[in-house]
C-alpha cells in the first residue's frame, strides 16, 4: 500500500484524514491482511487504537477516467528529506444518484475541472465511487454511496479566497458550471479543509 497524504483537520481537531491507494482490489486485501496480522501492528495496534473513537468513516473510491491521481507527490525518500510542509487542501465528496457517477465525472474533467485551474486551483485527484465489494470487512467501508470526490491544493489560505473571488467572477462557472454541479449534488457538497502533516506526501 502508498500512503499518499496525511492531513489535520482545522475544523475538527479531534479528527485526521488519510489516503491509502492500491494497483487494485486484490492487492489491497492482500496489503490490508499482511498489515493487520504482522509483528508491528500486533505491537503497536491496541495503543493506536484507544486514541481512536470510530474509524469507519471511509470511503472505497477508485481514480476517475483520464486524471492520474496525486501525480504531484513526491517519492517517500525526497518527502522525509523535505524541510517544511505547507498547503490548505479543500476535500470534497459530492453525494450523487446511484450510476450516475461516471457521467458526472466526465463532465468534471472536461467542464469544471479547466475552469477551476484558469482561476489557480491545483486539482490533485478525481475519484468515484468503486463498487467492488469490501473483502477486508475488518475495515468498515460507507456502503449503499454513490459519490465524487475531488481534492483541491492551494498554498495557503490567502490564496485560496483569491481563488474563489476569481471563481465566482467566471461568467461560464456561474451561469453554467456550478448550475450543473449542484442540480446533480443530492444534497450540499461536503467540505473539509485540510493541511498536510509533516510526512504527508500530498502538500503544496
Amino acid at each position: 500500500m502508498r500512503v499518499e497524504g496525511e492531513f489535520r483537520d482545522l475544523d475538527d481537531p479531534d479528527s485526521f484524514v488519510w489516503v491509502r491507494s492500491f494497483k487494485d482490489m486484490e492487492t489491497r486485501t492482500e496489503a490490508l491482511a499482511s498489515f493487520y496480522s504482522s509483528p508491528t501492528w500486533k505491537e503497536h495496534g491496541p495503543a493506536a487504537n484507544a486514541t481512536m473513537l470510530n474509524s469507519d468513516n471511509v470511503l472505497l473510491l477508485k481514480p476517475a477516467v483520464g486524471v492520474h491521481p496525486f501525480a504531484h507527490n513526491l517519492p517517500r525518500d525526497k518527502e522525509v528529506s523535505r524541510s517544511n510542509v505547507q498547503g490548505l487542501i479543500r476535500l470534497n465528496i459530492c453525494s450523487l444518484a446511484p450510476g450516475t457517477e461516471e457521467d458526472f465525472a466526465r463532465f468534471f474533467r472536461d467542464d469544471a475541472l479547466p475552469a477551476m485551474q484558469d482561476a489557480g486551483a491545483r486539482i490533485d485527484a478525481l475519484f468515484v465511487t468503486e463498487r467492488s465489494k469490501n473483502d477486508f470487512p475488518r475495515l468498515p467501508v460507507r456502503e449503499g454511496e454513490t459519490v465524487f470526490v475531488w481534492f483541491e491544493c492551494h498554498e495557503d489560505q490567502d490564496r485560496a479566497t483569491d481563488y474563489e473571488r476569481r471563481l465566482r467572477r467566471s461568467l461560464i462557472w456561474g451561469r453554467e458550471i456550478y448550475p450543473r454541479v449542484d442540480s446533480r449534488c443530492w444534497r450540499r457538497i461536503e467540505v473539509a479543509r485540510l493541511t498536510p502533516t509533516s510526512r504527508s506526501l500530498c502538500a503544496w
